[in-house]
């Protein structure tokens, strides 16, 4: 019995020194970062204020000056690839991003693939449309007679289906520029965007107008991979330390709380 026990014993021991040799050690995301000196987010390709090609041909906005910021502090380089807004987590699964930098809400379907940071900023979700449509409230525009456009796969999307369900939606790739011309040309009735975003559009459209309420007040951050345990503390920590510096604050101020963005990048 004890020779059995021996025998089995070497053959275990020798099974498990194999294995150990044939696996190979798994970087994480942080340490490819360290070791390239490169950082790659994937962002939305037309969203301003939080992602857009300016006037100058520079890709900025609140989500891209943050991570650029970022970067900077750690001494890396940006790399900044674009995306719809339906390709951000396949881009981010696939391994060509090591994080999303958007406004995108941490919704349960969406946590059931990728890991959010906590709140970087948070968005005051409305309705829009044409003036000539005299509708006064989001409230309004749930009727079966009524159709609302909203971008592809986003939470804008959602809290149609989920607020305005008699309503038809129609969704848009491209983000919310691409809803606008949808209400402009007369292809829906209204749009669904968050407050700071259609400001813009508003602004540069007597045309347009932003109907009374909110339907959702939603929390918004960036997300990792699974397997990316290390970058997102490190996400969150880095938020905690700008929060409490006050240069996250400023790029609110100056992105997200008002247009003032517009007049040195449009």
């Amino acid at each position: 019995m004890n020779t059995w026990r021996r025998l089995l014993t070497a053959v275990l021991v020798g099974g498990a020194m194999a294995l150990n040799a044939t696996v190979s050690y798994a970087e994480s995301t942080m340490e490819t970062i360290a070791k390239t000196g490169k950082m790659t987010i994937a962002v939305q390709t037309q969203g301003p204020p939080v992602s857009f090609v300016d006037k100058n041909g520079e890709r900025t906005g609140l989500a891209v000056e943050i991570a650029r910021l970022m970067a900077e502090d750690m001494g890396v380089e940006l790399v900044i690839q674009d995306y719809d807004w339906k390709g951000l987590i396949p881009a981010l699964l696939s391994g060509k991003a090591d994080f999303i930098a958007a406004d995108m809400t941490p919704t349960a379907k969406r946590s059931m693939q990728i890991i959010f940071t906590e709140p970087v900023f948070f968005a005051e979700n409305i309705a829009f449309a044409l003036k000539s449509k005299d509708y006064k409230a989001w409230e309004d525009l749930n009727d079966p007679d009524i159709s609302v456009g909203a971008t592809q796969a986003s939470s804008y999307a959602d809290a149609a289906r989920k607020f305005l369900s008699k309503a038809t939606l129609k969704e848009y790739a491209g983000g919310t520029p691409q809803t606008v011309q949808a209400v402009v040309a007369g292809r829906v009735d209204a749009g669904i965007s968050d407050r700071a975003t259609i400001a813009s559009q508003v602004k540069a459209n007597d045309t347009l107008m932003v109907l009374d309420g909110s339907i959702t007040l939603e929390p918004l951050g960036f997300a990792v991979r699974p397997d990316s345990l290390h970058l997102l503390h490190a996400l969150n920590n880095y938020m905690r330390l700008i929060r409490h510096d006050g240069r996250l604050d400023a790029l609110l101020d100056y992105w997200w709380k008002s247009s003032d963005w517009e007049a040195d990048h449009k």
